[in-house]
């Protein structure tokens, strides 16, 4: 019956992409999608680094010479940018090997089932995210539920915990949990080396945002709350270099990608204080959140 069952799935599947329609890549943002879409460059941060993606939602690409580590996959419709970005740094999409993933929002998680199936690609995700990722949506644990939209639910997650080290060919990269924006959230730190600049660290922060959306009030989860915190103050004592995020502008990367495209000197993308920056910006907004959250209730 299963085994049925899947050839039946199977041949839609097939069957929708022979007629133009993909499931797994069937934009999802309607009217959304030209903001989401909005046309950004690629850039090689360093030889063995690249941060590509439209210019609100940004994945990060490693070459560690065994194959690509690509954090986030951005949505089910930019799959033909992330494919153009790639190739732009010399890569195909079939090169992705492992895919870690920051937050299962649909903007960083939407096209992760159609770049599994092109590459075959392992996912590695928190528990928590690892149980959204495999049903296509958050539960009302996530702060944004009330907005979230549903994308192609992906079927295999290797859960990874908080500070696990992952090796790929002769790159080992950390999980760093950054729960707050969402429970499961995560961030991945690593050293990237040259001959030009030796080795520094880098970190691929998730979104630190406190937003939300419906009923939803952080003052009601205040162990989300604790979480939150702790993720603030892990990143403010985050050793590094170079900060890229899931959204460009909540970490600056996108000023220092500018920067550095006009030329800049020295190197803009290296900035040691923009993890301690990131921290204290998103620890003010966290507070202003929670105290409107008080103010109406009084």
């Amino acid at each position: 019956m299963i085994r049925a069952l899947g050839l039946v799935l199977a041949a839609g599947l097939l069957m929708g992409v022979a007629n133009g329609d993909d499931p797994l890549t069937r934009p999802i943002t309607g009217t959304d999608a030209a903001r989401w879409l909005e046309p950004d460059a690629p850039l090689r941060v360093f030889p063995d680094l690249g941060y590509i993606g439209p210019r609100r939602i940004k994945q990060g690409v490693v070459d560690t010479g065994k194959g690509l580590v690509l954090i986030d996959a951005g949505l089910p419709e930019g799959i033909p940018i992330l494919r153009a970005h790639l190739a732009e740094l010399g890569y195909r999409l079939e090169q992705v090997r492992w895919l870690l993933v920051t937050e299962p929002h649909y903007d960083h998680a939407g096209a992760i089932a159609a770049v599994v199936r092109e590459s075959g690609a392992r996912v590695y995700a928190s528990e928590a995210t690892a149980t959204v990722l495999q049903r296509g949506i958050s539960g009302d644990e996530d702060p944004q539920r009330a907005s979230l939209i549903a994308y192609p639910p992906v079927a295999k997650v290797t859960v990874v915990k908080d500070g696990q080290q992952l090796r790929f060919g002769p790159v080992t990269i950390t999980a760093r949990a950054m729960p707050g924006h969402t429970p499961g959230s995560m961030g991945w730190s690593w050293r990237s080396c040259s001959a030009a600049s030796g080795c520094m660290p880098v970190f691929f922060a998730a979104s630190l945002n406190s937003l939300t959306a419906g009923t939803y009030r952080y003052r009601d989860h205040p162990e989300l709350v604790a979480a939150f915190r702790r993720s603030l103050a892990m990143l403010r004592e985050e050793a590094c270099d170079v900060l890229l995020s899931n959204h460009a502008e909540h970490s600056g990367a996108d000023l220092r990608a500018m920067a550095r495209r006009s030329g800049a000197t020295p190197d803009p993308m290296r900035a040691p204080a923009a993890c301690k920056a990131m921290a204290d910006r998103y620890a003010a907004l966290l507070d202003a959140q929670l105290a409107r959250e008080d103010a109406l209730l009084k």
